[in-house]
Formats: structure tokens, sequence, C-alpha cells
């Protein structure tokens, strides 16, 4: 059976902001139909209002043409729509089998709950998966890909399933992980399940969708053919403007200073001994395949993980940090690739997330806040970082991943550092929001700073790098100028066995 769901004029207010206007449109089982808009287009609302999580100012559903509304996600569930978000929803200390069947473990002839069923059901579907996973690992155990694979895995397995949607799936996986994925969706859509898929990323949407529905500030815009509109064209209709080769429009620094940052033979439990420089004004690059070891020398150099060997220059200066806390001290900031768990105080507003980090230098001698202080920083913050919130006090879960992101880069920003280090800082955003990234990512090199880049996308850390570390097997492979840098020469480095060359 195909299935279909229909969204009727729906509606979604927040205080002080319309996060969907009037939406209305249809998908249909047997195909995928991509949501494709700009951070704060509604893409991520309208899932939540589909799924209960949101309740909908105005506007009906209508699934399989009856007319449904879902108090809270599990009354979606159990009427067959499931939603696959970003942020994973799994319990750490169960086990895989527990995972997928949570809420619904089989039991024995007795009503106890039968775990070696459990195991064996779970078995089936790891193998439909083609993933090297065993039913009793403790989720806690997996990497945050593996965590993402079992969320999915979840949703296959419920019978009754008629409408999935992916928010950002491909986010935390390998190519290799992609390519088990996609192969998932296709078999949903040819068993006529509602396929809906949530990317940034051209290149997916071009591969797994059969139409691209696109969004703009909150209303639904048109439903145009993957394949056969032009990328441009998609571009237009979700910003309203011509982007243009982003990177060719990019205001850079021309010269590049004298040496800031010097890594000697930095090691750690989860990387080699690693050596690099950094100067003024200059935008490093660190490219590589998925556990090459690029986030892990930033740890260490941040002194978020323990250092075993080698020495940190700043400035000409030693420096020893035991703790990201000692790094900002010294003049060093991370801004982390996963801002959901390691960026953002969710329970925080807009304000307390950008001031967070200055609380010492906010107090005087006695702890207390001077709340004036604060409150310059917050609006310079908004101001020059261009965060779209309706005023500080907005929870920061309540803005755009692009929003929130802003917000942590004004945070560090705002402690005034020599080193700012980004990794994979426009993972979730879209084309719009990654434009105004990489400006601000060249304007912080014009003031002088010096930033390493950390990306998993070829087209940005060429764009923007002056220079490109490439790592793999947790080692340095070799360094490229901007000038010399194509995506096969780096991609031939990062899988190449040797050491740097």
């Amino acid at each position: 059976m195909r299935h279909s769901v229909e969204f009727k004029n729906i509606t979604k207010y927040f205080p002080g902001v319309k996060a969907l206007d009037n939406v209305s449109f249809r998908a249909e089982g047997g195909e995928v139909l991509a949501f494709l808009g700009e951070n704060g287009a509604g893409k991520s609302t309208l899932l939540k209002t589909l799924n209960g999580d949101y309740q909908a100012t105005s506007g009906e559903y209508l699934l399989d043409g009856q007319a449904v509304h879902f108090r809270n996600p599990h009354e979606a569930i159990d009427a067959g729509v499931s939603v696959i978000y970003q942020e994973r929803q799994i319990l750490m200390e169960l086990s895989v089998a527990e995972n997928i069947f949570l809420g619904r473990m089989p039991a024995n002839k007795f009503g106890w709950i039968d775990i070696r069923k459990a195991n064996r059901e779970a078995e089936k579907i790891i193998n439909d998966f083609g993933l090297p996973l065993k039913p009793q690992t403790k989720v806690k155990d997996l990497s945050i890909a593996y965590q993402q694979m079992v969320e999915i895995m979840k949703a296959y397995s419920r019978d009754n399933l008629k409408v999935i949607c992916f928010d950002e799936p491909t986010a935390s996986l390998s190519d290799a992980e992609i390519d088990v994925l996609f192969k998932i969706i296709g078999k949903l859509r040819d068993d006529g399940k509602v396929v809906i898929y949530v990317s940034h990323r051209m290149s997916e949407i071009r591969r797994i969708a059969d139409k691209v529905a696109i969004f703009k500030d909150g209303r639904y815009v048109a439903t145009v053919d993957a394949q056969s509109t032009d990328e441009q064209e998609m571009i237009r209709m979700m910003v309203g403007r011509d982007l243009g080769d982003i990177y060719d429009n990019l205001d850079r620094d021309k010269t590049i200073g004298e040496e800031l940052l010097r890594v000697e033979n930095l090691s750690s439990d989860y990387v080699d001994p690693v050596s690099f420089t950094l100067h003024k004004g200059e935008v490093l690059g660190f490219s590589g395949l998925v556990g090459a070891g690029r986030t892990e020398v930033m740890r260490a150099i941040i002194g978020a993980d323990k250092v075993l060997g080698g020495k940190i220059f700043l400035e000409g200066k030693q420096i020893v940090n035991k703790s990201p806390h000692d790094a900002m001290n010294n003049g060093i900031v991370y801004v982390p690739e996963d801002r959901k768990t390691q960026g953002i105080l969710a329970n925080l507003d807009v304000a307390k997330n950008i001031t967070i980090s200055m609380l010492d230098k906010n107090s005087n001698t006695l702890g207390v806040i001077d709340t004036g202080k604060e409150s310059e920083i917050v609006d310079r913050g908004i101001k020059n970082f261009a965060i779209k919130t309706p005023n500080a006090e907005k929870k920061i879960v309540e803005l755009s991943g692009g929003n929130q992101q802003k917000c942590i880069v004004a945070r560090w920003m705002a402690t005034q550092p020599k080193v700012l280090i980004l990794d994979e800082p426009t993972k979730g955003i879209d084309v719009g929001a990654k434009s105004e990234f990489y400006n601000m990512i060249c304007r912080f090199a014009k003031q002088g700073l010096g930033v390493i880049l950390i990306s998993s996308e070829l087209p940005e850390i060429i764009g923007l790098s002056d220079r490109i570390i490439v790592m793999g097997n947790l080692a340095v492979k070799g360094e490229v100028s901007r000038e010399e840098a194509t995506e096969e020469r780096l991609l031939s480095l990062a899988m190449s066995e040797g050491g740097k060359n």
C-alpha cells in the first residue's frame, strides 16, 4: 500500500516568531521527498508539529486521507509516524536490541521479557542494515554514527510504519554508513512508505530524493523534481537570491602574518605525534576521513584530553593547557563539532549562552555579576553575528541550528582569543547561513586571528583555507597550499599509508 500525508494550512506561532505560515502540500508514498530551506525556514518545526512534539496553532494533517491530531510523539508512533532527529533519542545504558524494541519487548508465555527473542529479532534488522553490531552491545559503547543507526532501526522495526522523516541523518555518518542508510531508505520507499528527508547537502538530495519541497521564512514555496531542477534555481527559491560561487565572493585577507601557534610532536591517547604551525591572519584547514584524528588533535591542544608528549608554543612562548579553561586564558578557544551536547547550554537563554565563559571577568571580587557589562556583551554578540532571535531571553534550543552556532561563536569571541578552532562549524547549516559563516571566518582572519578549520566538506576546506593539513590514521599525511589543493589530491593523501610528505 502506498501511504500519503497531507499538510493543510499549517501555521505555528512561537512568542514573537511565526515559524510556519499557512503551509500546504502533499507527500506521497513510494517516493523520497526532500525538504530544502535555510535554517529557520520551518523544516524541523513542520516535522515536530507532524509528530506531536509541537502543536500547530492552526491547520490539520491528513494521514492516508484521514484527519489526525497527535498530542505527543507516542501517539504519532502508534499511528505509524516516526521522526529521526539530529538529536539522538536513545537510552545509552540499554543494549542495541533493548533500544530497538523499547516499550514493546517480546514476552514469553509467562509474560516475562524474552531477551533472547529480542536479540534474535534485532539481529535480523542489523543484518538488513549490513552493520557490524551485536544486539547485546550497550548503546553507550557505540560511536555516534552507530547510535544514529540504532535509532533508525528502531523506527524501521515497527510493523505499522507509514511515514518516516529523517532530519539531517548523515551529519555523523561516514560514506559507507551513508550508503547503508540510503539502501534502507530505498527499501522504505519501494515498500510504499512516505519518506521525508531533510538535508542541506545538495549532493545527497540529488542522490536519494525524487522530489524537493522548498521552504523560505516559514512558508512552503514549491515542490520540484530533484533531478531535472537546476541546483542554482533551487538555491534561488530557498534564499531569494543567487549566491553564485560563494567562495569567489569572499573578502579574504591577502597577507599572512608572523607565526602565532606552533605545535611540536603533540600526542595523546587518541592521536600520534603531530606537528604544525599557524600564522596570524591565516585560515589553516584540517582535512581527512572520519576517524582521522583531527578533533583529537584539537582536544589535546586545549587540554580536553591528556597530553602524553610534545610542546605547544603561542607567540613564541611555551604554554601548557591542562583544561579548556587554561586554553581560553591563554587565548585559544574551541567551537566543538557536536553543538547539542558540547556547545549550547540547552536549558539557558541566548544571553547566558553568550556570557557563560565570561562569568569571572564580568564579576567583582565578591562574585557579583555586572549585569550592565553582560548586557553590553550580549547586545554586541547578537548584532555582530546577526543572531536571529526576538530577544536575548529566548531559550537557545528554540533557535535554528545556524543561530545556535552563532551564539557559541559569539561566546568564545567575547573572550578576545588569538586562536579560534572551528570543528565542523557548518554541519547541518543551510547554504545561506554557510555563506554568512564563511565571511565571518574571513573577517576573523583579517582581524589577525589564527583560525583552524576542521571540515569534512572538501569544497569548504579548499574554498576557505590558506593551507591544508591532511590527516589519516591519527597522523599527519601531508600539507597542501590553497593553490595546489584539489579534492583528488586531498583524498589521495588522506587514504595513503605513509606519513607526511
